[in-house]
């Protein structure tokens, strides 16, 4: 019998004969396309009006280095045809942040911002912070561009309005006024220091003053003032100065307030060297409210335009859109993205690119910050590249580390244990990975930091091996650092031999015998203990990676013991939410008022029914 020649492996076929074979089934219909390697990873997803003459583009050369080197990589192809190419536009910036293709321009630090809430919900309304889907009743006023911002305008508008931000659960519960009272930053509703009728003409002021009517409120009190001054109420009137001063103290850490810009959004992109930053200023009300900067990924031949128009395209996702976006470089499709963004809100967005006059400075002024931004993240990266490779040799690892991991635990006594995760890489932190573990071993001894540690690396060893087999998405770690010693690092060892990832290398730091910042010794399996130069930059570098894991791990822990403190057996009582729980704390006074309240009384409550009321009956009976 002759021996055949094994087969050779079938190589599936690549670049334009494979866009040349889809273009004999595609059509003229608007919508959106996929390409994709051997892998079957997307590498690239984009939008046409017309998907056969779209598609056409890549059956022929004549195309930028990264388009060229994307058709090379390009096995197969996905269609998903729509009704309009608007429709077409916003699928496309879903998939494109859903799917993070290799050669989509990419925003990659995409965020909810927060904002100022007049929650409406109760007859004294709150003022507060919040982030998120806007679901509670009341006015909202943003976005700001950081939480600093959010409570440095607070802090300044309670001393104006006079108006709480205290829950409604200690509204309900105060039988004197708190020490927001005292301090004149509350008119203390809670115990009838203010008629319901005058609270709410101040909540009625703040709103004026959110929506851009400053000038005539400070008018207005200036004129309050003048009169309680010349009738001798010297204490009402230096009241009513000081609130006057919290106004313009509020205008003033705003900076450049444009009176001929109501609401937009200024975007400002400068690139340099194939990266980019991007600066959005918020404008609201007239006021400025903050200004953030991005860094979306980019290849190094892509144009302005297709980075403005990716990153509006993806920015507003997940954001309501303002009246006008002010830009600093006009985008292919502007009419396009109008209709898209118009569908998203109640309005009509506007965009603009403006050569001259207020709006124009306002553009400049991005721009300029823009660049800064950028050339100050470019130092940075060249710093952080440097304390990588130092890492690299310290520790000897085979190169620069991409990704690392550091690990710590939090707990008082074994109480409310759970484990941190840190990230980082050639870009500073990742906040982005960080991790938090709710330690749920029941068997561990309080207190067992080996067994938390244990618990932490096995949880997410196997997610990794879950999720990402072949380690081909970035998601593995180059270097994991362990707060501790010899100990700990024999117990994480014996953790990542289970898991078949011994290859990973891993280092224990532990604080030396005067358990002093600088005197830190370093732990790897096998090897002796060793110690960095005081004054040496890696040893820094891992100090700050250690501290930063340290706050976390403790933060998450904090948070975790003030929702435990909070806890009552009310929460485990099927069909009590959380307004409802308000409910009956606030008519009973305590949760084992209500354990010990009979059913009559139960049904008296706001807001509880009948059957809700015997549920609560029921479960505490069985108790």
């Amino acid at each position: 019998m002759t021996d055949l020649p094994p087969e050779k492996p079938t190589v599936p076929p690549t670049g334009y004969a494979v866009v040349q074979d889809y273009l004999k089934t595609l059509d003229g219909s608007p919508g959106v396309y996929r390409m994709l390697d051997a892998e079957n990873r997307v590498l690239y997803v984009g939008k046409a009006r017309n998907l056969r003459a779209r598609v056409s583009n890549y059956s022929r050369p004549g195309h930028t280095q990264r388009i060229e080197r994307m058709i090379a990589l390009t096995t197969s192809m996905m269609f998903l045809t729509t009704r309009t190419e608007t429709e077409a536009l916003l699928l496309e910036q879903n998939l494109i942040k859903q799917l993070k293709p290799k050669y989509n321009v990419l925003l990659r630090d995409d965020k909810s911002f927060p904002n100022i809430l007049l929650d409406k919900s109760h007859d004294y309304p709150q003022i507060k912070k919040h982030r998120g889907a806007r679901k509670a009743k009341g006015a909202y006023f943003g976005p700001f561009a950081s939480a600093s911002a959010v409570t440095r305008t607070l802090n300044q508008m309670q001393k104006a309005f006079l108006l709480r931000n205290c829950s409604n659960a200690m509204f309900e519960g105060r039988s004197r006024p708190c020490l927001q009272y005292q301090i004149k930053r509350c008119s203390a509703p809670c115990t009838g220091e203010i008629s319901q009728e005058d609270y709410a003409a101040s909540v009625y002021d703040a709103e004026r003053f959110l929506s851009g009517r400053s000038t005539k409120i400070q008018e207005e009190l200036a004129e309050l003032m003048i009169a309680a001054s010349e009738a001798l109420e010297f204490e009402r009137a230096a009241a009513l100065r000081d609130r006057i001063k919290a106004l313009t103290q509020v205008q003033t850490a705003q900076g450049i307030n444009p009176r001929g810009v109501a609401e937009a959004d200024v975007i400002g992109l400068h690139i340099e060297a194939g990266q980019a930053c991007v600066q959005v200023f918020f404008i609201r009300a007239n006021q400025n409210w903050g200004n953030q900067d991005f860094y979306p990924r980019i290849g190094a031949d892509v144009t302005a335009a297709e980075v403005m128009e990716a990153f509006i395209g993806q920015f507003y996702d997940n954001k309501v859109p303002p009246r006008q976006l002010i830009l600093s470089d006009a985008i292919e499709h502007d009419d396009l993205m109008t209709e898209a963004l118009s569908s998203k809100t109640s309005h009509r967005v506007e965009i603009l690119v403006p050569q001259r006059g207020e709006k124009a400075e306002l553009i400049a002024g991005a721009i300029r910050n823009a660049r800064e931004s950028l050339a100050r993240k470019m130092s940075e990266s060249a710093t952080q590249a440097r304390l990588l490779r130092g890492l690299a040799e310290a520790f000897a690892l085979d190169g620069p580390p991409q990704r690392i991991e550091v690990y710590d635990n939090s707990h008082i006594q074994g109480t409310n244990a759970v484990g941190g995760m840190i990230v980082a890489g050639p870009d500073g932190f990742m906040k982005n990975a960080y991790r938090k573990f709710n330690i749920k071993g029941d068997d561990l001894v309080p207190g067992d930091d080996f067994g938390m540690m244990k618990e932490v690396l096995h949880r997410r060893f196997s997610r990794l091996q879950k999720e990402d087999p072949d380690r081909s998405k970035g998601h593995w770690p180059d270097l994991l650092l362990i707060d501790g010693g010899a100990g700990q690092v024999s117990a994480v060892a014996q953790i990542m031999d289970e898991h078949g990832v011994g290859d990973i290398p891993m280092v224990g730091v532990a604080k030396g015998v005067d358990r002093d910042h600088g005197k830190e010794e370093f732990h790897r399996t096998g090897k002796r203990p060793f110690a960095l130069q005081r004054n040496d930059p890696v040893l820094y570098f891992v100090q700050r990676m250690r501290d930063e894991a340290h706050r976390f791990a403790i933060g998450t822990h904090r948070a975790k013991r003030a929702k435990a403190i909070g806890a009552t057996p009310l929460d485990e009582v099927p069909g009590v939410g959380a307004s409802r729980k308000r409910a009956l704390l606030a008519h009973f006074g305590s949760a084992k008022a209500v354990s010990r309240a009979n059913l009559a009384d139960l049904k008296a409550v706001s807001g509880v029914s009948g059957a809700l009321a015997q549920r609560i009956y029921d479960f505490f009976q069985d108790r």
